[in-house]
């Protein structure tokens, strides 16, 4: 008898996901035209509300708990040159995530958000993509099923961040490899990358693409083979999220360079999220596009740990209000 293989689970419950729940967004959007305001008069607030009951099954929606889950990883491929950071500023940005002293902090305490930080193995970056592959199948299987785990303590709500010296270009690759191109197609300046950063930014990708070839045609060889641990948190997260009736939100390149990969495995799986917001990064405007994303926000971000998806947090939870606090219209 043969034994399972580690991504099994992960296609049987692609092949299975739960679609949304037509007659609760039908609700909501009844709601708004009840209400004492011209039809369609809050433009995407009322699909944004529509949205959030199609996807917990309440109408009127409710967040009450809603989580910021920032996964963080290290990535062996940072050796080429790729970052202005030192692989170490990794661990000191979760560091100051946990004494609260980053941007991400003060965006959930605004917005009554809670924050979990998880350190994805930080002292053992993955593989040299342009080597090998950044993760074995078990591994990267172990870690998908790790972000699977965010949603443990109960969250109707789900925002994803990263953090991870180097995972710009990373994303870059993932990118390439699902949605097609070269390293030129896809690098960006990341966290302040010059010309002659952006160049063996480019290089990289290009040398991870010719390294894994035919094998990148898997969405999940493509995780492993050219993603990092944080990617396949992220991917497991958007997945559990779905099966459990969780709405999402995105958080910039690499949280929808981590969707991709399930996008590729089923087109219908990130119908449950939202992208938070458009990145500077050139390669994700190319990315959303492909994917069919509209992003909530366009302020400029490219901060990461997951400052996007919790300023889209605010809007979501207005949204979710709106829906149900508005007066009725008072027939003449």
């Amino acid at each position: 008898m043969t034994s399972a293989l580690p991504f099994d689970d992960f296609r049987h419950l692609l092949a299975n996901l739960p679609p949304a729940d037509t007659v609760a967004g039908a609700r909501v959007r009844t709601l708004f035209d009840k209400a004492d305001k011209p039809r369609r008069s809050l433009g995407r607030i009322e699909d944004i509300a529509a949205w959030l009951a199609a996807w917990s099954g309440r109408a009127p929606p409710l967040v009450n708990r809603p989580l910021v889950a920032i996964f963080a990883g290290n990535h062996g491929v940072s050796r080429h040159g790729i970052s202005p950071w030192p692989v170490a500023a990794t661990a000191n940005a979760v560091e100051l995530c946990a004494a609260g002293g980053a941007a991400i902090n003060q965006v959930c305490i605004a917005n009554d958000l809670g924050l979990k930080v998880f350190d994805l193995a930080l002292h053992i970056p993955t593989g040299d993509i342009t080597e090998d592959a950044a993760l074995d199948e078990r591994g990267c299987a172990a870690t998908m099923a790790f972000g699977m785990e965010a949603i443990a303590g109960g969250t109707d709500l789900l925002c994803l961040g990263d953090l991870g010296v180097g995972n710009s270009t990373v994303a870059a690759a993932l990118c390439a490899a699902l949605l097609g191109g070269s390293g030129a197609d896809w690098v960006g300046p990341g966290s302040g990358a010059d010309a002659a950063m952006l160049a063996r930014k480019t290089e990289v990708v290009d040398a991870a693409l010719a390294l894994h070839g035919t094998n990148l045609k898997d969405p999940f060889e493509a995780l492993r083979r050219v993603g990092g641990r944080e990617f396949a948190a992220i991917a497991g997260a958007i997945l559990a999220a779905r099966m459990q009736k969780v709405p999402v939100l995105l958080d910039g390149f690499v949280a929808t360079a981590a969707g991709a990969v399930l996008h590729a495995a089923n087109p219908t799986a990130l119908d449950h999220c939202l992208l938070a917001g458009l990145s500077p990064e050139p390669g994700h405007a190319r990315a959303i596009e492909q994917l069919g994303l509209h992003p909530l926000l366009d302020l400029g971000v490219s901060h990461g740990e997951g400052v996007g998806a919790a300023l889209a947090a605010g809007l979501v939870k207005a949204a979710a209000i709106t829906s149900s606090g508005m007066a009725a219209a008072v027939k003449a």
